[in-house]
């Protein structure tokens, strides 16, 4: 098994990338009308797959061999232009339309380079969606191709073309530009968000070792740039992963294999923290739900890891330890890539290929045991890790008993600062957990009790970053939550249990708030997670300003909203005095004004909270929260102009 991917893998294909290797297996219709079955949905994580599907097309070119430069850039006009040095859309005439092939990679759903086996061996954008997918759903798009020493130009509006394909001047280097703007009838924001792009992009920069991704933000007030290339690939990405933890061990172990034309790397690094973190990808692709690639990587851990502890003495008798023992404080990254990858799913959520369960277990097995036997002092740290995580996981399930114990009655075990709702079917109800009692005691008055329950949170929340599951049970700031909530904690989670379809936070909008917020979240991400990919977890928004003229009393969210309600309330009397306060938090606000601006249904703003933001809220709380200076400064540095957008 090669230590190093053999790139001649993916470049003994056809040197030659032209229309013959363009397919069409049928027509674009469907995309305006369902685009949640091509894209998952029309929300920002739509928007955001836009990007991803066209740079997809540029990754293929540099699997391939042929593309080592990509730029991503949010244009000052909030479009997108994608450009890479790859070899360039085929231009010439594909035989089965009669038409340019660059036409219809643009027109044609499901047209690529990626079935006939002869444009790519390994290809992420599999389903061959990407280019078609985004011209249907752009309001207007434009491609050049740089190809034997001409720019070729074709323009679409809506998927339909509305500049044939021209030869529009003269060129010195190959590749592909695409600039598009999603069209506003098919998504709800159209505004990118730099930070989600660079994310993505930094990601691909780690998995695709010495391909260099630029990504720009030249938007009036946000300029930035970032130019990333990681010649230790995913070594680095774990490196980075764990930046702002403390290495169990120094080196990063890596891992790789090849058999056939599959290929696996996995590197891993343990920490001194008590969370495991799995990131998978196959052909680039993320696989968030994991896979048989996931699944061959942790059976063979658990069974290295017990096999090396019993031989050294380390684990005796029936002291085995299980695979959740053996990935307490693991980062780990598996990357694979095979010609024909199934996933399960248009959004590629999982892998499904059974041949890589083999591949990464068999990959696993001789690497990790050959280091563990030439570094026994490091087997020796992570076995004593796993052996204490053993004893912790005992005593957490004895905690848990007790909670099962003592929530088994329902009503009559719950938290006695809970305001409960009269209303019981949980489709129907909602509970705001609310920072201070002061603000408790203003929602309880304030709210439906029809269908509002109130949990006020007081004292200082628990970090549960920083403890085993063992010291979460029973903890006297986070049992209300969990008794509240009804349904479990961790491995006994049980969504059908959720006593409230809507929980919402209620903090704050200051740094004390947007820490409360976080520590929720982080602790919901840990162990409630499907309480959030639900879409349970909601963020309620209070204002920020009161504004007063004579007996009109208007309030604002904003900076901007209260300069413009404060305009509008002088109306043509430009000297009319408005009385403006800034509401110094949510236990200053009487009832009625909480209700009115905070709790009512009918006026209320609630930021619902996604994966994405609570795994924000995570990595954000590792760096600002963790030990170490060095990541949490290089934050501050980074963000301090977005300061006052930091809170979620």
């Amino acid at each position: 098994m090669s230590e190093n991917f053999d790139q001649s893998m993916v470049t003994a294909v056809s040197e030659e990338y032209n229309a013959s290797e363009i397919q069409v297996l049928e027509g674009l219709e469907a995309v305006r009308k369902r685009p949640g079955m091509y894209i998952g949905s029309t929300s920002s994580s739509g928007l955001h797959h836009l990007v991803y599907e066209i740079v997809d097309n540029s990754i293929d070119e540099a699997l391939a061999g042929y593309c080592t430069e990509i730029t991503v850039t949010i244009n000052a006009d909030g479009t997108i232009t994608v450009v890479d040095n790859g070899r360039g859309i085929p231009v010439d005439v594909q035989a089965q339309t009669g038409r340019p092939a660059l036409e219809v990679v643009f027109t044609v759903l499901h047209a690529g380079g990626k079935f006939g086996g002869g444009g790519y061996k390994v290809s992420g954008g599999l389903h061959g969606v990407g280019a078609s997918v985004v011209n249907a759903l752009s309001e207007w798009l434009t491609v050049q191709v740089h190809k034997d020493g001409k720019i070729h130009e074709m323009k679409f509006s809506r998927g339909h073309i509305t500049q044939e394909m021209t030869i529009v001047g003269t060129t010195d280097h190959t590749g592909t530009t695409v600039t598009f703007k999603p069209d506003p009838e098919m998504f709800e924001d159209t505004v990118y968000s730099y930070d989600v792009l660079h994310t993505r992009m930094r990601e691909e920069a780690f998995l695709n070792a010495g391909l260099k991704i630029k990504t720009v933000d030249a938007r009036e007030g946000q300029e930035q740039s970032d130019e990333m290339c990681y010649e230790g690939g995913i070594r680095e990405f774990v490196t980075y992963l764990n930046k702002s933890k403390d290495a169990l061990h120094d080196k990063v172990i890596y891992m790789s294999g090849l058999k056939g034309d599959s290929f696996a790397e996995i590197a891993l690094q343990y920490n001194d923290g008590y969370q495991e973190n799995i990131i998978s990808f196959a052909n680039n692709v993320h696989t968030p739900e994991g896979g048989m690639h996931e699944t061959g990587f942790k059976a063979a851990l658990t069974r290295v890891l017990n096999n090396y502890g019993i031989k050294a003495g380390i684990i005796k008798g029936d002291d085995k330890v299980s695979g959740e023992d053996c990935r307490e404080g693991l980062t780990a990254v598996i990357s694979v890539k095979l010609t024909d990858a199934q996933f399960e799913g248009q959004t590629k959520a999982k892998l499904g290929n059974s041949e890589m369960r083999t591949l990464v277990d068999n990959v696993v097995s001789d690497k990790l045991d050959q280091f563990l036997e030439e570094n026994p002092a490091v087997a020796r740290a992570i076995l004593d890790k796993a052996m204490m995580a053993n004893r912790a996981r005992e005593a957490a399930r004895k905690a848990r008993e007790s909670i099962r114990r003592k929530s088994a009655l329902g009503g009559a075990a719950m938290p006695d600062k809970l305001r409960d709702c009269n209303e019981n079917n949980p489709e129907l109800t909602e509970i705001y957990i609310v920072e201070g009692d002061s603000a408790g005691g203003s929602a309880t008055d304030g709210r439906d009790s029809r269908f509002q329950a109130i949990l006020p949170l007081w004292g200082k929340m628990l970090n549960v970053e920083k403890v085993r599951a063992d010291k979460i049970y029973g903890n006297d700031k986070l049992q209300p939550v969990i008794v509240a909530l009804g349904a479990g904690l961790g491995e006994d989670f049980d969504i059908n249990k959720l006593r409230y379809h809507k929980v919402i936070i209620m903090a704050d909008a200051d740094v004390d708030g947007s820490h409360i917020r976080t520590l929720l979240l982080t602790f919901f991400f840990r162990y409630m997670q499907p309480l959030i990919k639900e879409g349970y977890v909601y963020a309620a928004v209070p204002p920020l300003y009161k504004l007063t003229r004579g007996k009109t009393t208007r309030v604002a969210f904003s900076d901007e909203e209260r300069d413009r309600v404060s305009s509008e309330m002088r109306g043509d009397n430009a000297n009319a005095k408005i009385d403006i306060s800034r509401f110094k938090g949510l236990g200053e606000m009487d009832p009625h004004e909480l209700w009115e601006t905070t709790m009512d249904p009918e006026r209320r703003t609630l930021k619902r909270i996604t994966l994405e933001d609570a795994q924000r809220a995570d990595e954000t709380f590792s760096v600002l929260m963790g030990e170490k200076v060095e990541p949490r400064k290089e934050f501050i540095e980074r963000k301090a102009k977005y300061a006052v957008n930091l809170d979620f």
